[in-house]
């Protein structure tokens, strides 16, 4: 592997972040606050990143392999970079890196106790970085810079969620760009929404960057329950919706063909899985906290929406609710939403590809000489991606079963472990008991904290980006 060309990229991945801190420095003016955890944060963080630029400045051929430790080490240096303002701001070092990676990742797995009790600046910072992880910072790299054109192809393909790289243009530098014109275009609708419905503008903002994002942090300890407004929980369970949606199907059903969404198997599938979860969720919650059917359906739809989509918001403590009602939610968090949005998870694709597979298997049982290949939107689905998605979900499972046994094993209740491997391995958020949805992972022990860290990570990039990293065949030239 060609280490100076990974590290040029780095090196102006870290100027841009360097930028991108001027953002809430400016609130920080604005609200009349202390200024020091940006300014130390731009200067320490564009010094290294000119430093690193210019000593491995390389214009040599990428492979896969650069394009892989480019992705992963990308979002592991963006995220150690981006505890710089929460340290100055007084978190601790492993807080701030573990508030950080839940930023970037967009996790939501909170660390801190007394949100409220930090600056508005501090909280804009942890919500825009959930924004712009949500998409992709790799995404947006190339987006904007010309000169990853020829490299774009192979980042774009190790970052972006998805069985299949899909492109909207030929040239991967467009479709990125359309990708963010998209989310931009989401997210002002949303902020205007949000501000007409009785939110500050900065309430507006920041819950828009967390819940398109699919992310969930709150500038508030209750998260959404602070509002108590129907119409605010309404309108951010669409936009959680449609976050969990495939952008690129998005943007063809707004510009190419507008039917294409009423097709798409993955589309119709999630619909279903909500519809039947929420239809689900409302018979336990009428029967196990007696409450009146429109309750019901608000807090259903909702939790349900914000589980599945990963994003993470709560309109209730359902960390109260009976057992029936919260396996309803655990079962959401290892689907997660659409291939190709921001949510994270196994996502919705592999759900569905798993349960085709298993049907066939059944039907080649009865039939052994029939030949019934697995279809989906009309088109054969290969081999070689059925085995794919068998492989993700083995090393998934095995990753969640690790680190639950891991986490178990310092003294955390078994809910506790399994619900906060699978929350921050799935980049969901909130778990149950000690790390439910009024709670932070505060309570969690280091190492634990450590673990988490590494869940995020990887879940955040799929797998497979990180996991080929620790393959001796990676290394070898």
């Amino acid at each position: 592997m060609n280490s100076a060309v990974v590290l040029s990229v780095l090196g102006t991945l870290l100027r841009f972040q360097g930028a991108i801190m001027l953002i809430p420095l400016l609130v920080a003016v604005y609200y009349n606050e202390s200024t020091m955890p940006f300014v130390f944060g731009i200067v320490l963080t564009e010094m290294c990143g000119m430093f690193i630029w210019l000593r491995y400045k390389s214009d040599d051929e990428w492979k896969h392999r650069e394009a892989f430790a480019t992705v992963a080490f990308g979002w592991l240096t963006v995220t150690v970079f981006g505890t710089i303002p929460f340290i100055i701001s007084g978190i601790s070092p492993i807080n701030a890196l573990f508030e950080s990676m839940a930023g970037f990742t967009a996790t939501g797995a909170t660390i801190l106790d007394d949100i409220g009790s930090h600056s508005k600046s501090i909280l804009f910072w942890r919500s825009m970085i959930q924004w712009i992880g949500g998409m992709g910072i790799i995404v947006l790299f190339i987006a904007i810079l010309p000169k990853l054109s020829i490299a774009g192809r192979q980042l774009f393909r190790a970052e972006v969620p998805g069985l299949k790289e899909e492109k909207i243009k030929p040239r991967i530098r467009e479709t990125a760009k359309i990708l963010w014109m998209v989310y931009l275009l989401i997210s002002s609708l949303q902020t205007a929404m949000l501000y007409l419905a009785g939110m500050s503008i900065y309430d507006a903002i920041v819950h828009t960057f967390t819940t398109i994002g699919s992310a969930g942090f709150s500038p508030y300890g209750e998260s959404i329950v602070a509002f108590n407004s129907p119409l605010i929980e309404a309108i951010i369970t669409l936009f959680m919706f449609i976050a969990g949606v495939n952008f690129v199907l998005l943007y063809r059903t707004v510009y190419i063909d507008h039917t294409s969404i009423f097709r798409d198997e993955e589309f119709k599938f999630y619909t279903a899985i909500i519809l039947t979860a929420t239809a689900v969720l409302i018979l336990t919650l009428r029967y196990g906290i007696a409450a009146d059917p429109f309750t019901c359906l608000r807090y259903a739809l909702f939790q349900v929406v914000s589980i599945i989509t990963t994003t993470g918001f709560a309109s209730v403590d359902f960390n109260l609710w009976p057992d029936s009602s919260r396996i309803v939610l655990v079962f959401m968090m290892f689907i997660g939403g659409c291939a190709g949005s921001t949510s994270g998870g196994p996502t919705v694709a592999r759900v569905l590809l798993l349960l085709k597979y298993a049907n066939s298997e059944l039907f080649r049982f009865i039939h052994p000489r029939a030949v019934k290949p697995i279809k989906c939107n009309g088109k054969v689905v290969p081999k070689d991606l059925i085995h794919q998605v068998i492989s993700f979900m083995v090393i998934y499972f095995l990753i969640f079963v690790t680190s639950t046994f891991l986490i178990s094993l310092m003294n955390v209740d078994i809910i506790t472990a399994f619900t906060a491997s699978i929350a921050t391995l799935g980049n969901v958020g909130p778990g149950l008991n000690l790390v439910g949805p009024m709670s932070s992972y505060n309570c969690m022990p280091p190492l634990a904290k450590l673990i988490m860290i590494a869940n995020m990570w990887i879940g955040r990039l799929e797998v497979f980006t990180v996991m080929v990293l620790f393959t001796p065949e990676f290394w070898k030239k």
